[in-house]
């Protein structure tokens, strides 16, 4: 097999280019992960030893996919060569934080840890944390264990104290968390534990510290590759570039375009500074889209090219132009959704596209439930990536329990989850209010009730003692719960003008309907996923529901430039999920939140060109074709 078949000829100057520091600019769906291992493959048949071959990644998915496309380069051409049966045990190809381990599994012991540490995730961390601010009495409404590990998380990220860190801090604040941090030291170090952090600076330490040890790995790991660059923080940044120091042959691949994870604490101005890092560095762009449709593309650039902080590329595509880029505009969240549904179910049935090639994004993990609604009415087959279902996710579950019990005090499993939630002494308290809840039944409707137990058990409370971390999306995790939590409010009240003494059994009623398993598990299944969760994937077909303002781009990012550029690059990357058909959804209305508010459309929507797109609204159903979506 020729290394270099179905190349193109840009690509195929990125695999032959060995020598020196290189920038690959890869756009979405330009073939970024064929030609990071083309060159793995292209290196090993130019007698470059597996062992001096350094290949990381972010995740181990990634990491796998790599190995598996490497080894089939390898194995269809040279078959006959025994010598490259060795390249799986000595060829690196891994996450940074596996090279991490690999580093201090040798030379921690430079550090006075002893080489059997072991590693604390998340859980683990978040634990001790705990643990800490509740010895030191912290408030319990301040500084929570997420927000505590968090401020660690980004002084370690970023390689400062983390006094740099809390600068600006008043003193008491600033007293605390350091307080905090001391005592979070002492402990790591006396149970001989690192936390996933660690696993980046505290090889970069030894490097500082010991120039000896990072020569070595410098001379083993002579050829280095970096996928997805635009992500790495500067931890990361720092590690990869000591190791490039003495010879400099390192590969940087990926696209500032997609820089999505700012919230991470990756610097996606890594990737735009790497010319003045490197000032010999060849730089290639792979400008080549084998997925998208013209259109498509064109939409696209029209979105990312308003960035400021971006390097330039513009994606073009051997590909037909495409359908138009349809934009909906619907009244309400109910009829967005029924309007995908439909849609969805028409292009299965009139083109024969299969679910599983079809995707619905959002913006918030809140939004899913009115789609999944959607879905099991019709009875859709689907799956949530990157989150759970609704109806499973606990915070959900835990106020139907409450619900239940006061619907039926003989509930014991509800009782049991409850138990689980307060402790015996503080449900001994709750029981004794249950008759009257029960009575509240007779003449408050299901959102109210609802409401009164909030109150009633500080479930909110609850929620930011418990989950103090980040969700999917950048968000504070006791946040979205919350949100979970209005969002089943704004599901009760369909039942506001229903006959009290009936509302609370037929709602809790429709919500084990709604959780009925109606598909086949073999059965292929529509994708609902945040936009976070894209990134990488691609689809036949994609709907992209609350395309407004404050939902996307997101109402925190509104006064920020870098975070609005954020939120333009995570539009971007959903329009360039699409292979063949996109959909552009916003209301006028929308309840979400248990809030109903006026809505208007995204800047997004609003700056692309009319010649691209397709407008409808659903609310007059008649096209609008005096609608001005050109640039705003």
């Amino acid at each position: 097999m020729d290394i270099f078949n179905e190349l193109n000829a840009e690509q195929i100057e990125a695999v032959k280019t060995i020598k020196g520091p290189v920038l690959i600019l890869a756009g979405a769906g330009s073939g970024k992960t064929k030609t990071l291992t083309h060159r793995i493959a292209h290196l090993i048949s130019q007698n470059i030893k597996p062992e001096n071959i350094l290949a990381v990644t972010f995740t181990n998915k990634a990491a796998e996919e790599m190995k598996i496309r490497v080894k089939k380069l390898i194995d269809a051409s040279y078959q006959q060569d025994t010598k490259y049966k060795i390249l799986n045990t000595n060829l690196f190809i891994g996450t940074f934080h596996s090279l991490g381990v690999k580093i201090l599994r040798s030379d921690i012991e430079k550090l006075d840890y002893k080489n059997n540490f072991v590693i604390y995730d998340e859980d683990d961390t978040l634990s001790l944390a705990k643990n800490i601010r509740n010895e030191l009495n912290f408030p319990q409404d301040k500084l929570k264990a997420g927000t505590l590990l968090n401020i660690i998380s980004k002084a370690k990220s970023e390689l400062k104290d983390i006094e740099e860190i809390l600068a600006e801090a008043d003193n008491l604040y600033r007293s605390r968390i350091l307080n905090f941090n001391e005592i979070y030291k002492k402990r790591m170090r006396a149970a001989n534990a690192v936390d996933f952090d660690d696993l980046i600076t505290l090889p970069v330490k030894i490097f500082q510290k010991f120039p000896e040890v990072l020569k070595k790995y410098q001379d083993r790991y002579q050829y280095i590759l970096v996928d997805e660059y635009q992500d790495t923080n500067h931890a990361q940044y720092t590690l990869i570039n000591l190791l490039a120091q003495k010879n400099k042959n390192i590969f940087a691949i990926g696209d500032p375009d997609q820089a999505i994870y700012g919230w991470r604490h990756a610097d996606f101005r890594n990737i735009l500074n790497f010319e003045r890092d490197y000032p010999e560095a060849g730089i290639i762009k792979l400008e080549e889209n084998y997925r998208s449709t013209q259109n498509i593309l064109a939409a696209a650039h029209e979105i990312i090219s308003k960035n400021i902080e971006r390097k330039e590329k513009k994606l073009w595509t051997k590909n037909h132009s495409g359908n138009q880029i349809e934009v909906i505009e619907a009244g309400n969240e109910r009829e967005e959704a029924e309007f995908i549904i439909n849609k969805i179910l028409e292009l299965n049935k009139n083109l024969g596209v299969d679910l599983d090639k079809v995707v619905i994004m959002y913006r918030t993990n809140a939004q899913s439930r009115v789609l999944e609604e959607a879905c099991l009415y019709a009875n859709l087959p689907y799956r949530v990536i990157g989150a759970i279902k609704f109806y499973q996710r606990k915070e959900v579950k835990d106020i139907l329990a409450y619900l239940r019990l006061i619907q039926n005090p003989s509930d014991e499993i509800s009782e049991k989850r409850i138990i689980d939630i307060m402790g015996k002494r503080k449900f001994s308290d709750f029981k004794a209010s249950l008759a009257e809840l029960k009575k509240q039944i007779e003449f408050l409707p299901p959102s109210e009730l609802i409401k009164n137990i909030i109150k009633k058990t500080n479930y909110y409370d609850y929620l930011n003692q418990k989950f103090s971390g980040i969700d999917s999306d950048g968000e504070p995790e006791a946040d979205s719960r919350i949100k979970n939590v209005r969002e089943l409010i704004s599901l009760a009240s369909k039942y506001d003008l229903t006959k009290p003494s009936e509302g609370l059994a037929d709602f809790l009623a429709e919500t084990v309907l709604m959780q009925e398993n109606r598909d086949n598990s073999n059965s292929k299944k529509l994708n609902l996923m945040t936009l976070h969760s894209a990134k990488g994937l691609e689809f036949e077909c994609v709907f992209i529901a609350g395309c407004e303002e404050n939902l996307m781009p997101h109402s925190r990012a509104i006064y920020s430039l870098p975070e609005l550029e954020e939120e333009r690059r995570l539009c971007y990357v959903g329009f360039t999920r699409a292979k063949q058909y996109l959909w552009l959804l916003f209301t006028k209305q929308r309840t979400l939140w248990g809030e109903r508010n006026e809505t208007t459309p995204s800047r997004f929507v609003m700056e692309l060109p009319q010649n691209l797109v397709n407008f409808r609204s659903l609310v007059d159903d008649y096209n609008l074709p005096e609608i001005d979506l050109s640039h705003t």
